[in-house]
């Protein structure tokens, strides 16, 4: 924070940590100024100018990264509310240390899960024959990997977390699921593919706990998650004005948030010496992140912070 009261961002921090005779590890945190996708081009560039040893600059040259604002059009005002509700919280920050964690904070584990393709299609299977049979005329032709393995994952979190909470009135409570979606093809006018920015939406799902918990709680999760997401392709930006009163009503409830994308195909990102050994993301405890899976062809990787 400079003296003038003015808070001061850097877009990117990087960190590599060598571990001789052993590898290296590269560190990348970043504001939401650029989101996931602009992270994995910025590092796809980075490391295929490394693997050249400096020389071939083909992806560089060939899909150069677009900082024009211009290309986006805010034909629904939200830059005047988005810009009045981030000065509104950041007048409740305070600058000071971090505080530490210490022996009296609440025990955290986390863990990668991984599904293999076999596991995703068995799943994708089912869920769409017992949709057909629930309901054949509503029923989708197709189910991506990411619908079925949130649904599984949140309806194993809810699970877990409320195994033994049988109280009627808490089963009646609303869990939120919450996901991001890419808008660069998605809005009414082109948007480069390469356009280095935030170019997300929120997507958010709500269910009642019991229709989690319930012998029917996959397939609710199935179809709630499938619905916001044709919705989203529908109208992207439906509601963003109300995201802001939207995120802090879910804060208040038991929420899932999803982060990363198997799309960025992490672990093809080689900088000469091979593809990373292990990529992890970390994030919050209410998060699960989502990657390819780095052993498993046509898997998926989960990492967890659960208590």
């Amino acid at each position: 924070m400079h003296d003038d009261d003015t808070f001061v961002f850097p877009l990117l921090a990087l960190q590599v940590t060598v571990f001789p005779n052993r590898g290296l590890c590269i560190a990348i945190t970043y504001c939401h100024v650029m989101d996931d996708r602009c992270c994995s081009h910025f590092m796809k560039t980075w490391s295929s100018i490394c693997r050249s040893g400096g020389v071939d600059l083909t992806l560089l040259e060939n899909s150069p990264p677009c900082f024009d604002r211009e290309v986006l059009r805010d034909t629904k005002g939200l830059e005047t509310i988005f810009l009045r509700d981030y000065f509104e919280a950041r007048s409740t920050w305070k600058v000071g240390p971090i505080p530490k964690h210490g022996a009296d904070d609440e025990d955290y584990v986390k863990a990668t899960i991984t599904f293999g393709r076999d596991d995703i299609e068995s799943m994708k299977k089912w869920a769409l024959n017992r949709w057909k049979k629930d309901d054949e005329f509503q029923a989708p032709q197709y189910l991506s990997k990411f619908v079925v393995t949130c649904a599984f994952m949140w309806v194993s979190l809810v699970k877990a977390k409320y195994r033994k909470d049988d109280d009627e009135v808490a089963e009646m409570k609303e869990e939120y699921f919450h996901f991001a979606a890419d808008c660069r093809d998605r809005l009414e006018y082109p948007i480069p593919a390469t356009y280095f920015g935030n170019c997300l939406t929120i997507c958010h799902v709500a269910l009642k706990r019991k229709d989690l918990k319930g012998e029917g709680g996959f397939m609710n999760a199935v179809k709630a998650i499938a619905k916001t997401i044709t919705d989203m392709k529908t109208e992207p930006l439906k509601g963003a004005e109300n995201w802001k009163e939207l995120f802090m009503m879910f804060l208040s409830g038991r929420i899932a948030i999803v982060t990363g994308s198997p799309k960025f195909t992490v672990y093809e990102t080689d900088f000469g010496f091979g593809k990373p050994t292990k990529v992890e993301m970390v994030h919050p405890r209410m998060c699960v992140s989502f990657a390819e899976s780095g052993d498993k062809e046509g898997g998926l990787e989960l990492g967890l912070v659960v208590r």
